[in-house]
């Protein structure tokens, strides 16, 4: 929770005269930034203590023309220290730190209620816990845990700022995605599931949302390389496999584990890369429902709408693990040096 003097420079609610036809109605009333006097969205932020989270936080919450009001959560304010200090003179101002728990409806309430009207005119969920491995090596209780945090950890904050947006009819949910919420990889079946539950959820609220003028957006990353995703890997080296065939073994160990970080390495993006684009998703006109931050995976999804029977990516995902080894290398030494390139021609580009 902010210092209260703090709190009362961060939070001033008037009602604003709405673009386009200057009328004053209840769907306007922004946040006003006593010191501009520009209008901004109050945005509520999930997972902010690392990685994505906490980049998109430092993004919107230095963001020059002051647009945005970043109330950031994290279940462990413990874990804190990272964020104010990227945030720096933001925090307070621009900046919010607030303790949620998207495995708690008592938490995330609190959370909203804490907000002046409860005004969350833009909800992002990137909260998320990740897992790999043989399914025989996983237990159904961490399964369970895993679709709590991403899965109905997603519910319960719909569930909580959706109606307001409806009544006021104005708001924006995006959502942290995966290209794994589109096409599944192998040991990855159970992160994998919940990402195809929180992209069929979305997509059959967006119909309704859009009925409200409330906008949906999946943001839809390959492999971001994050404290995440090594810790993820440090997890799978340590786990107990004595229940998974020999063969099986031999797969995640000897191919899936080795060829996954030279993935990460080649096709990984930073946070602040995701980052970037999601903010373009939030300041979009007309925001997309769904958007690939990185375009390199963009024919490995599209493969699967080129086949409704599904075999088209399914034979050639197999072929490519299982049968042509050399294909497989070759086309990750393509893949690195088109990225290799692109990643020059973006620096050329930014460079005086």
């Amino acid at each position: 929770m902010p210092r209260p003097a703090a709190a009362a420079r961060f939070w001033q609610h008037e009602n604003i005269p709405c673009p386009g036809d200057g009328s004053v109605r209840p769907s306007c009333v922004y946040t006003r930034d006593r010191q501009t006097g520009m209008s901004c969205r109050n945005v509520l932020l999930t997972g902010c203590s690392s990685g994505i989270g906490l980049a998109l936080a430092v993004r919107l919450a230095k963001d020059e023309l002051k647009r945005f009001r970043v109330i950031a959560t994290m279940r462990n304010l413990d874990k804190r220290e990272a964020l104010e200090k990227q945030a720096g003179p933001a925090l307070d101002k621009t900046l919010e730190i607030r303790q949620m728990d998207v495995t708690s409806e008592e938490s995330i309430r609190r959370c909203v209620e804490g907000i002046p009207q409860r005004r969350v005119d833009v909800l992002v969920n990137n909260a998320g816990l990740g897992m790999i491995g043989p399914v025989e090596s996983q237990s159904v209780a961490a399964m369970k845990s895993l679709f709590d945090t991403n899965f109905f950890g997603l519910v319960r904050l719909v569930r909580e700022v959706f109606p307001d947006m409806k009544r006021r009819r104005r708001g924006h949910v995006v959502v942290m995605s995966s290209v794994l919420g589109l096409q599944g990889l192998i040991f990855n079946d159970i992160y994998s599931a919940s990402k195809f539950a929180v992209e069929g959820f979305c997509e059959s609220l967006a119909l309704q949302a859009l009925k409200f003028g409330v906008n949906i957006s999946l943001i839809e990353p390959g492999p971001v390389v994050t404290e995440f995703e090594r810790k993820l890997y440090e997890e799978a080296a340590c786990m107990d496999l004595s229940a998974v065939d020999q063969e099986t073994l031999d797969i995640f160990q000897g191919f899936y584990m080795a060829y996954s970080k030279e993935v990460f390495t080649v096709l990984g993006q930073s946070p602040d890369e995701v980052a970037e684009h999601t903010v373009k998703v939030i300041m979009a006109e007309k925001p997309p429902f769904r958007y690939q931050t990185n375009s390199l995976y963009t024919p490995m999804t599209t493969l699967k709408h080129a086949d409704p029977t599904g075999n088209l990516p399914l034979n050639a995902f197999h072929q490519m693990i299982f049968q042509h080894d050399r294909l497989f290398k070759a086309s990750l030494s393509l893949l690195k040096m088109l990225q290799w390139r692109k990643r020059r021609d973006v620096s050329y580009n930014k460079s005086p």
